[in-house]
């Protein structure tokens, strides 16, 4: 399926992942053997769930984030024709979000075969909150588009007018290695600026197959900014410590501007060739952490867009995956402007004075230190600096404010 001509520029694209949850609660999470996975979801599948647990997933999540804070986004990827397909394009319409096919329509496209079908991922939850994830590109070895081979005109002029290509690691189930890079250095030529998060998936693709490893290798090199967890870094690099594996990304990176570490509910860390940013994060009640790390995304690419100060960009972004957090579910369930405005305004951070001192000044070099702290400290030293929160959220509020009065306007 595919939106129509491409007339205006984007802020931001997404590449792939575009499929629809089903969430589902659940007295345990599936058993872990792929075939026992594969019949659970079977036995899931048999008859359509009730529509009211359904929820658009993957990359959309990073759209409407995006979308609700006054950027225009556009999705690339593979929808079908089915009743999945249909809803997942409401949703995106009713956010603004324009969704482009990524291949040229072919009467293969229109197949009833199930390769042609819109991606279902069954999202299991239990008692406790665990979070468990279904979905037929666990069973194949193939990506689920396995018969897309090259890019559209279309997608190629999305990309050509949008100023982020966003991409994550899951982008690789659903097109083949070749696909995403060519994608990715498309962008690259047009001078559009790449955004890349590897999530738990980069860890099998640098165990992957070799076409795989080499793909992940030179997406890591080519994007401008990176965002990981803690773990994913490590498993990137083999580095326990976050701003050190971060750092050794940003001199491996060709293009790479930032390197962006989660910590959770510990804050975000972003790093630079001649300084490090830390913003703790902030305080909330959380009810579901699922779509918190898209949001995340979607707030970076608000800030580097808008030229916003890093430090205030780091604290944006704590807030918005903050703010999703006390929702449930993902898609339509991500933070509203509104909400993120709301958390701003409390400004409760969870601050933790050993974490900073532990990462910040452990074996580091002589780079620059920049920590937000809600607590007034007098003095400092040449390499580290303090930033007043206040100040921050301040500046922050104003900027969102204007976002909210022209989204009003324009509604």
């Amino acid at each position: 399926m595919s939106g129509g001509v491409i007339t205006k520029e984007a802020d931001i694209v997404t590449l792939g992942d575009l499929c629809v949850d089903v969430l589902l609660n659940v007295p345990n999470l599936p058993p872990p053997s792929l075939e026992e996975r594969r019949a659970y979801m079977e036995q899931l599948s048999a008859s359509q769930p009730d529509k009211k647990y359904w929820e658009a997933g993957g990359n959309c999540n990073v759209a409407i984030a995006a979308a609700r804070l006054g950027l225009h986004c556009l999705t690339l990827g593979h929808v079908g024709h089915e009743i999945y397909g249909r809803f997942l394009l409401d949703v995106l319409q009713d956010e603004g979000i324009h969704m482009v096919g990524i291949n040229e329509i072919s009467d293969a496209v229109t197949s009833q075969n199930a390769s042609y079908e819109t991606l279902l991922c069954w999202v299991l939850v239990d008692p406790l909150q665990r979070h468990g994830f279904c979905c037929r590109t666990e069973f194949s070895e193939e990506p689920a588009f396995s018969w897309l081979s090259k890019l559209s005109e279309e997608t190629k002029m999305a990309i050509k007018k949008s100023k982020i290509l966003c991409c994550d690691g899951y982008a690789f189930n659903d097109f083949s290695p070749a696909v995403i890079v060519s994608a990715l250095n498309y962008a690259m030529e047009v001078g559009t600026s790449i955004f890349f998060d590897p999530g738990p998936r980069g860890k099998t693709l640098y165990n992957g197959t070799s076409e795989q490893q080499r793909a992940l290798e030179q997406i890591l090199r080519m994007s401008n900014v990176l965002l990981l967890t803690s773990d994913e870094a490590e498993s990137l690099t083999g580095i326990e410590n976050p701003i050190l594996a971060g750092q050794e990304l940003l001199r491996k990176g060709e293009h790479t501007k930032w390197v962006i570490v989660k910590l959770g509910d510990k804050g975000s860390i972003l790093i630079t060739m001649s300084s490090i940013f830390y913003a703790p994060a902030f305080k909330v009640n959380v009810i579901d952490t699922v779509g918190c790390g898209d949001s995340f995304v979607a707030a970076v690419a608000f800030g580097f867009l808008h030229n916003l100060p890093t430090v205030n960009t780091l604290a944006l972004a704590n807030a918005v995956g903050a703010a999703t957090a006390m929702g449930c579910g993902a898609g339509r369930n991500v933070a509203t402007l509104e909400n993120v405005i709301e958390l701003m305004r409390v400004s409760n951070l969870n601050e933790n004075d050993d974490l900073w001192k532990e990462l910040l000044l452990q074996n580091l070099d002589s780079s620059e230190i920049v920590l937000l702290s809600k607590t007034t400290i007098n003095g400092s030293n040449d390499q580290l600096k303090h930033v007043s929160l206040q100040k921050v959220i301040n500046e922050l509020l104003l900027t969102l404010e204007a976002v909210w009065e022209r989204k009003m306007v324009t509604s």
